[in-house]
């Protein structure tokens, strides 16, 4: 079959209609003036010009509360795994680059089955930004589109959306737009102009260096008196953690029933802005001091992970989320790493 093919609006919106008929389709829908990914009910339902949404793809994965097993006196313990497929539509390059990262980080040392086989049994329509969020910085980062990890790969070029398949499951799933035409050389000339204005548009806050250098900036910078500074004003409430795509540090706990012989092990979100997250034993807390806190989330960003799994692109991916959830205006990544490329300079 042809890997890219044009499908216009309307027959779009029947080919979403007819896989909620035999599926679970999740889309971005419209909450007052944001928007969120939700379970669709109707394509009608789904906004495929919004900005940026509430929360990240990652949610659906990792969601804030999770059953990872149930136990009981006498009858061990059962893993619980949601073994339905679905389908996500309209997951901007971004937050699909955050999910790539995600996949390399829970396959990694001990290959965390929940997450994992979410993701197997998701096929995910990335879709090219049309409507730019009031803080995304994606070109900066070299996020603004892509290239490989999603199964499909949505273009709207106007009256008509460009689907190019990603891999064979992608395959398998636009196989099922009957009304989809291969798309011309027009077709696909247009969704190139599309990507290559996004790569540049995408950048309400430039970075003054290549994203490829700040783990270099950062090895220069661990003295640096802006952690401090910004530091001062955070409330450690950890609203940019929980609103960032390659967040993923949870807490587990066990809920053990009135009867006292049975209950569920749970994971729960954590995030390192918050107090306590390095608490362990004895009263002993590795990051007591904000400072320290603030400065292991930009470092994380921008070092560590990137270290972890080998990737190209830092764990700050430029959606901007952060900026808008944060209340002291302090979490803006870029606005940090353009002071130390000031003040220290690039060598």
């Amino acid at each position: 079959m042809n890997k890219t093919v044009t499908i216009d609006k309307s027959a779009f919106k029947r080919f979403v209609d007819e896989l909620i008929k035999h599926q679970k389709v999740i889309g971005v829908g419209a909450k007052g003036d944001r928007f969120s990914f939700m379970a669709l009910e109707s394509a009608d339902q789904l906004r495929l010009d919004y900005d940026v949404t509430l929360g990240p793809p990652r949610d659906i994965f990792l969601p804030p509360v999770e059953t990872l097993l149930t136990f009981e006196i006498g009858d061990g313990y059962k893993s619980v795994y949601d073994e339905t497929p679905f389908v996500v539509i309209g997951v901007h390059p971004y937050d699909m680059i955050g999910l790539n990262q995600l996949d390399a980080l829970f396959s990694q040392d001990n290959y965390d089955t929940h997450f994992m086989k979410k993701r197997h049994n998701a096929t995910i329509m990335a879709l090219d930004v049309v409507t730019a969020s009031e803080n995304v910085f994606a070109s900066s980062m070299g996020t603004a589109t892509i290239k490989e990890g999603f199964d499909v790969l949505m273009t709207d070029i106007g009256n008509a959306y460009c689907l190019e398949a990603g891999n064979k499951k992608g395959e398998d799933l636009i196989a099922k737009a009957k009304e989809a035409i291969p798309s011309s050389e027009r077709d696909l000339k247009e969704r190139q102009r599309i990507q290559s204005e996004n790569e540049k548009r995408l950048n309400k806050h430039k970075l003054k260096c290549d994203a490829s250098y700040i783990p270099t900036l950062l090895e220069r910078a661990y003295d640096h008196p802006v952690w401090e500074e910004k530091a001062k004003t955070c409330f450690s409430c950890g609203s940019c953690n929980m609103v960032c795509p390659t967040c993923y540090c949870f807490n587990v706990i066990d809920d053990v029933n009135w009867d006292m012989r049975s209950g569920k092990r749970k994971r729960v979100w954590d995030g390192c802005l918050l107090d306590c997250f390095t608490k362990v034993a004895g009263e002993h807390e590795f990051r007591k001091n904000r400072k320290d806190r603030f400065r292991h989330r930009l470092y994380r960003k921008g070092k560590y992970v990137p270290e972890k799994i080998n990737s190209k692109f830092m764990a700050c991916v430029g959606c901007g989320r952060c900026v808008g959830a944060c209340l002291p205006d302090i979490a803006n990544p870029v606005k940090v790493y353009n002071r130390l490329v000031d003040d220290l300079g690039i060598k």
